[in-house]
């Protein structure tokens, strides 16, 4: 059985204790070269512009992959800023897919108006370092990867990274509704949040995987739904299926679209940075349309979703990389569900099935809406809102990726 238990409250507890004890930036020798860090900052002042420079390897041997990311969604105030804290001490939870014998981070302050000043940061409680320092200064509207640490990330784990900022100013850079609880200190104690601060990837240095699926969606990737604490996301039972042998990166967004901003920058805008860019990306799973469908204001016609999705495949294809498509799933029942809107779903599946727009097309409609009416998500799936899945909805959908389709020059599933 996975390990989807992962004894959050105990671990970032632990974690946090340790990081807070720190005071010396790490010293100890590295053992992986310079070569594998990417460029110190990148800035710009659209957050739709910010890429990250791909991975390269850091060791003749192994290559760095991503074990966990998400995309960034808002710039919020910070929530506590109330506090008499002098600092803020965040402690990220986050679940890993593969492991590795050292980790580097990534830090967001995408949605920032003013540099982001971190003047700690520590994975597992082992301090990270930026270019040797243990203080950095993010750009408005830039991010940064660290250095690597020697510490050791096991896969299908909970790891704790925290961070800690001189001042509680924001606007704070976010992936908000993660369904995983990590914790924010205040003067009163630890806070416990839904959302992630600042983090957007973690990446481990790997001699035993292959490389990372890449996965861009909405809230149906990202979880809602789903169990608090459970890692119960379809893209984490993919990631218990692949074994270890390839990390999957959840770039999923509540609410995002192919075409229009809304919640987060919309798709076709962030998949450079949340998806091409991903180190050691092999592979592209794509999931979204829906809310093209069905939110205000809604796009009528198939053929722009349709082409939104084809233009994301061809930017995988020229990186070398293979795309994988769902379908989308019926809505019947939830509050922005018509006959019109549906027929547009229904339309766009047909494009989908038709070809040319994925490499292979996973039938999520087909497997989760009710046989007797399929215009209904199945009950034994539905979270309640007939939009969502439960989690015997995502374990269906996580199930129906043909590994072999993923990754095709490995014929055997088993040996992925």
């Amino acid at each position: 059985m996975p390990r989807r238990q992962g004894y959050a409250l105990l671990i970032a507890l632990v974690a946090g204790t340790a990081a807070l004890a720190a005071t010396v930036a790490f010293a100890g020798p590295l053992l992986f070269s310079g070569s594998g860090t990417r460029p110190k900052q990148l800035t710009a002042p659209d957050p739709r512009s910010v890429a990250r420079t791909p991975a390269a390897p850091a060791h003749s041997t192994g290559l760095w992959a991503a074990t966990w990311a998400a995309a960034p969604v808002a710039g919020v105030v910070d929530s506590y800023n109330g506090s008499a804290l002098n600092r803020r001490t965040i402690r990220n939870v986050v679940h890993t897919s593969i492991g590795g014998d050292a980790a580097r981070i990534t830090l967001s302050n995408v949605f920032g108006t003013r540099p982001l000043v971190v003047d700690h940061a520590a994975v597992a409680g082992r301090p990270v370092t930026f270019r040797g320092a243990g203080t950095v200064t993010v750009a408005a509207g830039g991010q940064i990867v660290s250095d690597p640490v020697v510490v050791p990330v096991a896969a299908d784990s909970d790891l704790v990274v925290t961070l800690r900022t001189p001042t509680a100013e924001g606007p704070v850079t976010i992936h908000r509704r993660s369904h995983q609880t990590s914790y924010v200190d205040t003067a009163w104690g630890a806070r416990q949040t839904d959302d992630w601060r600042y983090l957007t990837s973690v990446d481990v240095h790997t001699t035993t995987a292959a490389g990372t699926i890449a996965v861009i969606g909405d809230s149906l990737t990202a979880g809602t739904g789903s169990t608090l604490d459970t890692n119960s996301r379809w893209p984490d039972v993919l990631a218990d299926r692949l074994r270890g042998r390839h990390g999957v990166a959840n770039a999923g967004i509540a609410g995002n679209r192919i075409l229009r901003d809304g919640s987060g920058v919309r798709a076709s805008a962030r998949f450079d940075r949340d998806v091409l860019d991903v180190a050691g990306v092999k592979t592209v799973v794509i999931a979204l349309g829906i809310n093209d469908v069905q939110q205000s204001p809604q796009e009528t016609d198939p053929q722009r979703i349709a082409d939104g999705l084809r233009s994301m495949t061809q930017r995988a294809h020229a990186r070398g990389l293979r795309v994988v498509g769902a379908t989308l799933m019926p809505y019947e029942g939830f509050g922005t569900w018509t006959p019109a809107r549906d027929d547009v779903r229904e339309r766009v599946n047909g494009l989908i099935r038709a070809g040319g727009i994925f490499d292979h097309v996973i039938d999520f409609d087909a497997a989760a809406r009710d046989p007797h009416r399929p215009t209904r998500l199945r009950t034994a799936y539905d979270s309640g809102d007939h939009l969502h899945l439960n989690d015997a909805g995502y374990r269906l959908l996580g199930s129906l990726v043909d590994l072999t389709a993923l990754v095709p020059d490995r014929p055997d599933s088993d040996q992925l």
